[in-house]
């Protein structure tokens, strides 16, 4: 049976993102996109080997990220050269004179699904040539040089390509002998050029909407939600009683409401857990002794801390003009400087264990509201602390991020709005479940957005 090999075209250099680092060294959700992306191929079982294919002068950054990742199936680093096919090319080189197929594969596409990879992977036991491609929800037209319109083909039989795209070795390296000769030859496709020097048909797997290429500045904002989605959605980890069990967690604001719920889910998945909150053992993360005394007491307790996760909070629905001075002071001490206390103090106990740390926004941070002034001002202070802590705390191996549920039914809601009807607000046990979900993923740095599921 043929090898797979899966090659990450990885020379780009990401000038029309905008940025001085190559885009496929941009962060989102707490790695490189490039490793995401090649975690996805490192993970699949019918994957034999994977090949780098760099720009020359990143070599040294990929062995790097290469040993950092402790990537058993990377086995190659290749150069690339000026022009796309020209890495192509390099991948089809290195592997002259080998039965294999290769596999060619953006590294700037990192949400490629293990179903696409698995469907190429079965295609290519019919068929020598293989693209994935989706199909297309806009109107394409054709143009002459002063931008009049000269065709506008049908739809329904157009389609957007992506990658992967797959190829017997041997077939791909004859296309690309013939295409060499032809002093016309251009192309950004491997699949145009075998569909071109070639009688050989290429198939057409169905790609996903989320398989989205980073390109433009803009497409980073949509990476980090796709994220988001893949690691809050319902399905996203398995067996979840097997990834918190004999975990030690701590919990502030754990007595009622979201905390109670994270805390009661927790211990049924196995986990051991600390409950603080000034109501069940006068423990106010405003004040940093009190933070200091539970971190000590629960790390004296079980020997290690691998989670800490703070629901604390504190909502004073009021105009600012005729707000008490000690109840501003007293909002910002608990929902500000609480969040800063509780990251201090969890920093030496996470870091011993690699483990991670979870806030709490709100919808309104995202834009001040009247009423909500001190509420929304410090929510939105949460965010942006705990994405610049994400970073640098990544060396560490701590993961932080933030939880960023609608309106939820909570005793603190109740007691600023009055009775609700349940069918308006989202179940502080659906938060919960989003909490234990971000808890098993690896993203870090990132806003989670829990929302009701509406019929």
């Amino acid at each position: 049976m043929k090898r797979n090999i899966a090659v990450i075209l990885a020379g780009g250099v990401g000038s029309r993102l905008g940025i001085s680092t190559p885009k496929q060294f941009f962060k989102v959700a707490g790695k490189m996109v490039v490793e995401h992306t090649v975690d996805v191929f490192e993970r699949n079982s019918r994957i034999d080997e994977i090949a780098i294919v760099s720009n020359p002068m990143l070599i040294a950054d990929f062995e790097n990220i290469v040993l950092r990742n402790k990537w058993h199936k990377v086995k190659k680093i290749l150069k690339g050269g000026k022009e796309r096919y020209d890495s192509s090319l390099s991948a089809i080189q290195a592997y002259d004179n080998e039965d294999v197929n290769l596999i060619f594969h953006d590294a700037v596409r990192p949400l490629v699904s293990q179903r696409i990879i698995n469907d190429v992977i079965d295609a290519l036991a019919d068929h020598r040539a293989i693209d994935v491609a989706i199909p297309s929800a806009d109107t394409i037209i054709e143009v002459d040089d002063n931008d009049n319109i000269t065709s506008i083909p049908d739809r329904s039989r157009l389609r957007r390509g992506q990658t992967p795209q797959a190829f017997d070795r041997q077939l791909i390296a004859e296309a690309y002998e013939r295409a060499l000769k032809d002093p016309a030859f251009k192309t950004t496709d491997d699949c145009g050029v075998v569909r071109r020097y070639t009688d050989e048909p290429v198939f057409v797997v169905r790609g996903e909407e989320s398989n989205m290429k980073l390109t433009y500045r803009e497409d980073t904002y949509m990476l980090d939600k796709l994220f988001q989605l893949k690691n809050t959605e319902p399905d996203s980890i398995a067996h979840v009683n097997d990834v918190f069990r004999d975990k030690v967690a701590v919990v502030f604001g754990g007595s009622y409401g979201i905390g109670k719920c994270v805390v009661d889910m927790l211990h049924e998945n196995g986990a051991k857990v600390f409950s603080y909150s000034r109501s069940e053992n006068h423990i106010d993360i405003g004040e940093r002794e009190d933070v200091v005394r539970a971190m000590t007491d629960a790390h004296e307790q079980a020997g290690h801390i691998d989670y800490v996760i703070c629901t604390a909070g504190v909502l004073n629905k009021e105009p600012l003009a005729t707000m008490d001075y000690q109840t501003i002071q007293n909002a910002v001490q608990t929902n500000y400087m609480g969040t800063v206390n509780v990251a201090l103090e969890a920093y030496p106990y996470l870091k011993q264990t690699e483990g991670k740390l979870i806030f709490f926004t709100s919808s309104s941070y995202t834009r001040g509201r009247a009423f909500y002034s001190i509420y929304s001002s410090t929510k939105a202070a949460i965010v942006n602390f705990v994405q610049a802590v994400a970073q640098e705390w990544d060396g560490d191996g701590i993961k932080i991020n933030c939880i960023n549920p609608e309106r939820t039914k909570t005793p603190m809601r109740q007691h600023n709005f009055g009775i609700e009807p349940d069918d308006t607000l989202l179940m502080p046990e659906r938060v919960a479940e989003a909490t234990l979900q971000t808890l098993a993923s690896d993203c870090t740095g990132q806003v989670i957005d829990v929302r009701r599921v509406k019929e």
